[in-house]
């Protein structure tokens, strides 16, 4: 059987604290399993502790693994909008090169730039409205 490491057993700690929080555990039961969590050596005994618990609720549930969702839908959304930077720059500057050369001065460079600003609100937007949501959770 594989050995668990500290994160292991930490883990198994948050799922059992989420456990308790949501009612499926009383303050006993939590108290031993938590200690019996902290003295395991293998992954079997870790598991044994949350097996009539529901997994997937408690992995949705757990802080850390939330913080770290919210954080990569942040992080994607700071690389949209570095993206659509980027392309608004280059189509500026693409407009005025032809403006500049063929004298030709219809700005039509609004139109992708407006078009990648509303996709990055559209992206933007959600992410926010689902971090507020679960953070009043």
């Amino acid at each position: 059987m594989m050995r668990t490491s500290t994160d292991d057993r930490e883990r198994t700690g948050r799922h059992l604290g989420v456990a308790l929080d949501l009612g499926y555990l009383d303050l006993t039961e939590y108290e031993d399993r938590l200690a019996a969590a902290m003295t395991a050596r293998d992954a079997g005994e870790l598991a044994r502790l949350t097996a009539d618990l529901p997994a997937d609720e408690l992995r949705r549930r757990d802080p850390q693994a939330r913080a770290r969702r919210a954080g990569h839908a942040r992080l994607g959304v700071r690389i949209h909008l570095a993206a659509y930077l980027a392309m608004a720059v280059l189509v500026t500057g693409i407009w005025l090169t032809i403006a500049l050369a063929a004298g030709v001065w219809y700005p039509w460079f609004v139109w992708p730039v407006l078009g990648g600003g509303l996709g990055v609100l559209g992206h933007a937007i959600p992410v926010r409205l689902a971090l507020a949501k679960n953070v009043s959770r």
